[in-house]
């Protein structure tokens, strides 16, 4: 549970409170374990959320920790609007994630892995393991694990080993029983990445398949590394380092090698972490700690498996579809079928797609068409996370083979993408594509495709613009929008945003679109401000906000403001919040709820009431500093009657109908949003079973003009 730190603001006539950033990360995280147990959910999901749980804390340590001790460190004690420093934040973090690991390696221990047994999917230690199984690892331990491994000493000969980011290694104390006097021998195993963690025994006519972890494996065979002496103990462990990106925005010449420079010491960063198994001896463990400069307050005791996160790439090596939820095709609209003209259709009417309920294949094609259409002089695009084998990556460079003006917009430092996105940007300048790289400063994280195409009554450009990434495979997992316009107010902007970006405007003007770190923050303020004021006049006003994260002290005042003045305030916020709802005199007309489930709600959405005249809006930026101040976002205006009824109606309205979300109480605590005896409803169930309902009206379309 979060507690709300109160705060005095000059600015406002009583106090305002406010959640910790970081607690309330951890409160999501805490959502996500939930998943894990429950059971409405197939075993396997929920063998999968696990992994969800422990990726999201390996990200906050190597970001959020990382940057707290740094704070420590450099003496920096400043506190936020909350009231807490780094230090009392590192208290609370750690005594929270504690609870939170144990917990989950409990929902392991004693959910997880007994379901899956009892549907003849096992998951055993060493110890459990039967003589064939044992006899099956020998051997491939010995053809492929053993060539690999490289064993490490540690005493006065050999330098004490450095271990990589997040790297599975195993601790070994060994005895000589030549040495009669007692002494500590310490060795170390590092395992390469190249080598699967978790192995599958091939089942028989009799038993069936056993997946055994690789730790588990190399302890069974580890006294192989060393010949005479006896293994007293071993542990596996792992270090989790900061993994933050230090670029000196005075200094760069080059971002691309600046970056690809500070990845390489992103491998051996400082330890903020240290992950090892239950039980290992206190001068082991105090030895360790001396030789990696990391303290006790840093260190999890494991009870199970290290790094939960490897059970990503179980859920595809374990074959039993009745164990995982039922496949979801997306709907596909009868008109972006066949052999089709997407930009007629867009010059038609504007379009929208709900993802991923609704295919991506026409943002695929938006940009694929263009590639080929001999009217279509230039294309433009951002690019801030894309799929190894993107589709749309290939169009750009199909387009610019083609003889198209192609531009791409790659965001070098998209937090752990930074190498991925270095091997398009080289890819696509191979290919003749005009790369460039945005700002310094600043991350590009707005999503927008611009299409130049000469017609018959002139040039005309048509705009892509989106809530999610370019990426193919997270279109099927977050629920995003997708929005395709031709109108001249959004797209003479959307190129306005483009020539910001490729080149140089200290001040761009924008009427239509809310541009960070431009206009963006100052709009929405004036935005919600403006609800305030209808209300305190008697006229309609209301606030639905559906994003990410809400942080941002100006727009928490702000919306304590429009509380005060009586506003009606729904907060759909997947996950971080440090707003406070439900305080009489501060925030009694907010409410605050989280939706979880197969999906990752991605999509963000503003709606105001307007005194009766709604403006709706959506983009790609969340409500926090960095996507205010630090990051170029667009978020867009929707005029169209028909789709704004389909988002206010449909994707606000059944999210806000969600009975499996989470409602955030006063006192930061999560409870449920479903009342006793009320009717249970899921916004996702609702829009795949929509999907499937229109899939079967267009085939059954189909089939009639076929008769």
């Amino acid at each position: 549970m979060q507690t709300a730190m109160p705060t005095d603001d000059t600015n406002t006539k009583s106090k305002s409170a406010y959640f910790n950033r970081e607690l309330s990360w951890l409160a999501f995280n805490r959502r996500v374990l939930e998943q894990a147990y429950d059971e409405r959910f197939p075993i396997l999901d929920r063998m999968r959320f696990l992994s969800f749980v422990a990726s999201n804390l390996d990200e906050f340590y190597e970001i959020r920790v990382a940057g707290l001790i740094q704070q420590m460190e450099s003496n920096v004690l400043e506190t936020g609007p909350d009231g807490l420093g780094p230090k009392e934040q590192l208290r609370r973090i750690h005594s929270i994630s504690c609870s939170l690991v144990h917990d989950q390696y409990e929902c392991w221990h004693k959910q997880i892995v007994p379901v899956l047994a009892q549907n003849g999917v096992y998951f055993k230690t060493r110890e459990q393991l039967t003589k064939r199984e044992i006899a099956w690892l020998e051997k491939y331990f010995s053809d492929e694990v053993y060539p690999v491994l490289t064993p490490l000493a540690s005493d006065p000969a050999h330098p004490f080993p450095s271990f990589g980011n997040k790297t599975l290694n195993l601790l070994l104390w060994l005895d000589d029983p030549e040495t009669p006097e007692t002494e500590t021998i310490l060795a170390f195993i590092p395992v390469p990445r190249i080598l699967p963690r978790v192995v599958c025994i091939p089942g028989t006519d009799k038993a069936k398949p056993t997946y055994v972890f690789l730790s588990d494996v190399i302890k069974t065979f580890a006294d192989r590394f060393f010949v005479g002496y006896k293994i007293k103990a071993i542990h596996a462990f792992r270090i989790t380092r900061n993994s933050d990106l230090y670029i000196d925005e005075e200094e760069v010449e080059n971002l691309l090698l600046s970056i690809e420079e500070e990845l390489y010491k992103r491998r051996k960063g400082s330890p903020v972490r240290l992950e090892i198994e239950d039980g290992v001896n206190d001068e082991l463990l105090e030895r360790l700690l001396t030789n990696i400069n990391l303290s006790r307050q840093h260190v999890f005791n494991i009870n199970g498996p290290i790094n939960m996160m490897r059970l990503m790439s179980v859920y595809d090596l374990i074959d039993r579809p009745d164990l995982k939820s039922a496949p979801f095709s997306p709907y596909l609209p009868s008109y972006f079928s066949g052999d089709y003209n997407i930009y007629e259709l867009i010059r038609a009417q504007e379009r929208l797609l709900h993802h991923p309920y609704d295919s991506f294949t026409p943002v695929v094609d938006f940009v694929a068409q263009a590639a080929s259409d001999p009217k279509v002089l230039a294309i433009k695009m951002t690019l801030y996370r894309t799929s190894t084998d993107s589709p749309i990556v290939k169009a750009l460079m199909a387009a610019a083979r083609n003889g198209k003006q192609v531009t791409a917009l790659i965001e070098l430092k998209a937090r752990f993408d930074e190498a991925n996105n270095i091997g398009w940007a080289r890819v696509l300048e191979d290919a003749g594509v005009h790369v460039v790289y945005g700002f310094v400063k600043l991350k590009t994280h707005c999503k927008c495709c611009l299409v130049v195409r000469r017609e018959e009554d002139g040039l005309r450009r048509y705009a892509h613009l989106g809530t999610g990434n370019y990426h193919t495979r997270t279109a099927k997992l977050y629920t995003d929008l997708s929005f395709f316009t031709c109108r001249k107010d959004i797209t003479d902007e959307v190129a306005a945003v483009f020539n910001t970006l490729t080149g140089f405007a200290k001040n761009p003007k924008f009427e239509r679109l809310l541009v960070a770190p431009f206009n963006l923050h100052q709009r929405m303020q004036e935005l919600i401000r403006r609800e305030a004021a209808n209300a305190r006049a008697g006229k309609p006003a209301r606030i639905i906000a559906k994003c990410n994260s809400l942080i941002d002290k100006d727009t928490i005042e702000s919306l304590y403001e429009a509380s005060r003045a009586g506003v009606q305030i729904d907060l759909i916020i997947r996950g971080i919040c440090g707003l406070v709802p439900g305080v009489p005199g501060m925030s009694s007309s907010i409410r605050v709820r989280s939706i979880l489930g197969r999906f990752l709600e991605h999509s963000r959405i503003f709606y105001f009431e307007n005194a009766g005249e709604p403006e709706l809006f959506m983009g790609s930026a969340d409500w926090m500093p960095r996507n205010f101040f630090r990051r170029v976002e667009v978020v867009f205006p929707v005029d169209s009657p028909e789709l704004r009824k389909t988002i206010i109606e449909e994707v606000l309205g059944k999210a806000l109908e969600d009975s499996t979300a989470k409602l955030l109480r006063p006192n930061g605590a999560y409870g449920p949003a479903l009342a006793p005896g009320g009717s249970f409803f899921s916004s996702q169930d609702y829009f795949m079973a929509l999907s499937e309902k229109r899939a079967r009206s267009d085939a059954e379309s189909c089939r009639k003009d076929k008769d």
